[in-house]
């Protein structure tokens, strides 16, 4: 091996090793997952396109290619209602456990920003706040309440989306106190009472004055 061609792998093991490339799906799929920390974190202002792409590892240009610009992966992240999806499944009974496994489990926001966060950071921007209420409504008051049986259902259906919602952002963003330190298993059972109103209102209003499981 002559000196020219040692030289030359010397160079090449020096150089800093690229980012992984991604097909179509990986890229977009790490594209919104740096803009949903960006923008948790910093809002729409302050989060920039160099700094998303650069957290995804690809070029800045391939935000444009993917989302047309940033106004739309904003819309796209902020206003995802894809971490629902299992809860159209859950059968009722287990709607309770299900909320409670999204409030206590799951990486801490300083990870992976509550998804009310990305809107409350950028107020300024009507249209994320207009798309996310619009999202809501779709998987809670259209979907979720076909599932519910009694009246006000679909009022039932967004007060639930109000107690997953609202919980979570205390414990898991805010931290207040007490659902801060509360174990898992204290949080279920008051969530179970909380919610049984919500999904079987044919126990709440029975009208007995025992202890029994509608709670009155």
């Amino acid at each position: 091996m002559d000196g020219s061609t040692a030289k030359a792998k010397d160079d090449t093991a020096e150089r800093p090793a690229r980012a992984r490339k991604h097909d179509a799906a990986g890229t977009r799929s790490a594209l919104m997952e740096a803009a949903a920390l960006r923008f948790g974190r910093y809002g729409y202002d302050g989060a920039s396109i160099r700094d998303i792409a650069g957290d995804a590892g690809v070029d800045a240009a391939l935000v444009y290619r993917y989302f047309g610009s940033k106004e739309a992966l904003f819309a796209s992240v902020a206003t995802d209602p894809a971490i629902f999806d299992p809860l159209l499944e859950v059968p009722l009974d287990e709607v309770a456990a299900w909320v409670c496994d999204f409030v206590t489990n799951g990486p801490p926001d300083e990870e992976v920003p509550h998804p009310v966060l990305s809107v409350l950071r950028s107020s300024s921007r009507e249209d994320a706040l207009r798309l996310f209420r619009d999202k809501i409504a779709e998987v809670f008051s259209g979907r979720f309440a076909e599932r519910l049986e009694g009246p006000d259902a679909e009022l039932r259906a967004e007060l639930l989306a109000a107690w997953i919602l609202g919980t979570s952002l205390m414990r898991k963003a805010f931290r207040t106190p007490a659902l801060d330190a509360a174990p898992a298993a204290a949080l279920e059972t008051q969530l179970r009472a909380g919610l049984a109103a919500l999904l079987q209102p044919d126990q709440r209003d029975c009208g007995c004055t025992c202890s029994c499981p509608c709670g009155l």
